[in-house]
C-alpha cells in the first residue's frame, strides 16, 4: 500500500527539482552559452518559435503557433517579423483562406535550429551519460505527461483580456 507521506515528499521534491531546472534552463546565460557553442545568434524565444513551427510540419498559422506557445497572437506576429528579417521564416499565402497568411520555416531557419539542437544534445548527453535507456525512457514519459497536463490546463483556462486582468 502506498505511503501518502512518502508520496507527498516525493512530489514535493520533484516539484522543487523541476522549479530549479526550469529556472536554470531559462536563464539568459544558459541560452547564450549554448547558442555560442552552436554558432547561433537567435534568441531563446526565437528558437522556441522555430521549434513550434517545425513541430507543426514546418508551416503554420500565427494563431496556431500562439496556442502552441501559450502566448497571444500579436506577440507571435511581431516575432515573425523579426525572424523574417533574419531569413529564418517566411510568410506564405494560406491555400484555404486567401486573406490569411501562413508562416513557414526557411532552410536557414532549419539549419539554425539543427545547429542549436546538436549543441544542446551534446550537453544533455554529457549530463546524463550515467543513465541507461530505460531510465531515460521513464524520465521522458514522466516529463511528457507533465507537459501534456500543463497544455491541457492552459487550454481550459479562460483567456484574460487587458493588462490588469
Amino acid at each position: 500500500m502506498p505511503d501518502p507521506v512518502r508520496d507527498q515528499d516525493s512530489l514535493a521534491a520533484l516539484q522543487k527539482v523541476l522549479a530549479t531546472l526550469s529556472y536554470l534552463l531559462t536563464r539568459s546565460r544558459a541560452h547564450e552559452r549554448q547558442a555560442l557553442q552552436a554558432g547561433v545568434t537567435a534568441g531563446r524565444s526565437d528558437l522556441y518559435l522555430l521549434m513550434a513551427l517545425e513541430n507543426s510540419g514546418g508551416v503554420s498559422r500565427v494563431g496556431d503557433l500562439a496556442a502552441q506557445l501559450m502566448v497571444e497572437p500579436p506577440h507571435v506576429t511581431r516575432q515573425i517579423g523579426q525572424l523574417e528579417s533574419q531569413d529564418l521564416v517566411e510568410r506564405t499565402p494560406d491555400s484555404l483562406d486567401r486573406r490569411a497568411r501562413q508562416v513557414a520555416i526557411t532552410p536557414h531557419g532549419t539549419a539554425v535550429l539543427r545547429s542549436f539542437r546538436q549543441a544542446s544534445l551534446a550537453g544533455l548527453r554529457q549530463a546524463l551519460s550515467d543513465f541507461d535507456d530505460a531510465e531515460l525512457d521513464t524520465t521522458m514519459a514522466v516529463l511528457n505527461r507533465l507537459v501534456d497536463y500543463v497544455r491541457e490546463r492552459h487550454a481550459e483556462e479562460p483567456r484574460q483580456r487587458g493588462r490588469g486582468a
